[in-house]
């Protein structure tokens, strides 16, 4: 899954990552992290953002299409 963190914070609220890692109470290397895929949140967090940007999953969330492997 491709996360759409910071366009969605942006978009939603024009909140930048270090105001919603604020606004979650969580270092901003963690919601930094999360932004550029290199480890995603919890479900539980998932909720909190949506809480906090009033928006729903699939706004942060984006499905990779799925490559076609040769075997």
């Amino acid at each position: 899954m491709k996360i759409k963190l910071k366009e969605t914070a942006l978009n939603k609220k024009n909140y930048s990552l270090y105001k919603l890692a604020q606004e979650l109470k969580l270092p901003q290397q963690t919601v930094y992290s999360w932004a550029k895929g290199r480890t995603q949140p919890s479900y539980y967090n998932l909720d909190r953002i949506c809480d906090i940007l009033e928006c729903k999953i699939e706004d942060i969330l984006e499905a990779e299409p799925v490559q076609n492997k040769l075997f």
